[in-house]
């Protein structure tokens, strides 16, 4: 299964990916600001695609329509 980010470039595994909107991460008081680059992403099933670790959050689990690949 392709992964697109919202400027329907494909994501592979180990590429970088930017916010394009401020996200509040749901369990932490925590909002990750637009351009925040998330580093070496990992590629799951269902609609919360992606996964990575941010300077703030690890674990994080986000949709590929708020990325875009940097």
């Amino acid at each position: 299964m392709e992964v697109r980010d919202s400027n329907g470039s494909v994501l592979q595994e180990g590429d970088s990916v930017a916010l394009i909107k401020d996200l509040d991460v749901k369990g932490a008081n925590v909002t990750l600001k637009r351009g925040t680059v998330i580093k070496n992403i990992r590629l799951g099933e269902g609609s919360e695609a992606v996964q990575g670790n941010s300077d703030k959050v690890k674990g994080l689990r986000l949709k590929p329509e708020f990325l875009k690949k940097v």
